[in-house]
């Protein structure tokens, strides 16, 4: 141990996977994580800050104290009743930035899992439930750090005191997601800008149905994926700032295909057991991955 035993000998690792919120009509309620992940590791230092970036965002993040994963670090070391002396950071990250597929969830889970793994008795201190709750409290929501932190599908909200809550539910294992992925950015601000402040109650009852029915298609009825993604909540007003995105999605669904707005977008999430045919969908200028469902959530490597 170093500082007075108080934090261990470093470097720390851990992996962390995107994850795709909402799913079509569980707005802010459901969350599925993919096996495509950032790598981040960590080490207590005598002095200073020192921030490597390797991947995605290489050449805009910042290297300072307003980096999320240091600030998520920062709370966490906060929460546990010490700041270390100095730090280093070093991430390798693959997951694209403003896209819909939780990299700042990915982010905060990674920094308050470092933080816990670099202070003495860390995990005695902060339990798997109070790292969720500060991951949720950082994020302002739990459907992306959920799955980021627990892996698979989850579903997630805040009780009326304020209380986080995550429950995993199964996923089949013939179940499987395509993502395609627009050059251009949206920012999360802006998709929720976007959103009225009251929906007709018909539109509600329909997504409360259609989020019911996708648990079950998920956990083992793939052939409702389509009737079970359905969504008058969100995506359709978010149109004008992701027309292409819908454009898609609605192309695809009239082909049969469970398509929908992965979180506030702008990637385009088409679940399947098969990629026959569904890559060469990909609009040109896009990236498009083939994904698995991740069960292991935030893992040390």
């Amino acid at each position: 141990m170093t500082g007075g035993s108080r934090f261990a000998v470093g470097p720390v690792r851990v992996s962390v996977p995107a994850t795709s919120a909402n799913l079509g009509p569980g707005f802010d309620a459901l969350g599925l994580a993919l096996d495509l992940r950032d790598r981040l590791e960590a080490e207590v230092l005598d002095e200073g800050l020192v921030v490597e970036v390797d991947g995605v965002g290489s050449d805009d993040v910042p290297r300072d104290e307003r980096h999320l994963v240091v600030r998520a670090m920062r709370a966490a070391f906060e929460e546990l009743g010490v700041q270390p002396p100095g730090l280093r950071l070093g991430c390798v990250n693959v997951i694209p930035h403003a896209r819909g597929l939780g990299s700042s969830s990915a982010a905060i889970v990674a920094g308050v899992w470092l933080a816990r793994e670099l202070v003495a008795g860390g995990r005695l201190l902060l339990g798997d439930e109070g790292l969720l709750d500060l991951a949720a409290r950082i994020e302002g929501h739990p459907d992306n750090v959920a799955p980021a932190l627990m892996g698979g599908f989850v579903i997630a909200g805040q009780d009326a005191d304020g209380t986080f809550y995550a429950v995993p539910s199964e996923v089949d294992p013939r179940i499987g997601a395509v993502v395609f992925v627009p050059p251009e950015p949206v920012s999360t601000e802006l998709a929720r800008g976007l959103l009225p402040e009251e929906v007709p109650h018909a539109d509600a009852a329909l997504n409360a149905g259609r989020a019911a029915l996708l648990v079950a298609a998920l956990g083992g009825r793939p052939e409702q994926l389509l009737r079970a993604t359905a969504d008058r909540l969100h995506q359709d007003y978010r149109r004008s700032a992701m027309p292409a995105s819908l454009d898609l999605v609605d192309a695809l669904r009239a082909d049969g295909v469970p398509a929908i707005v992965s979180g506030a977008g702008p990637t385009v999430l088409a679940f399947t057991d098969t990629t026959d045919g569904l890559l060469a969908r990909c609009p040109e200028g896009w990236a498009a991955h083939q994904l698995e469902v991740d069960s292991r959530g935030a893992v040390s490597w």
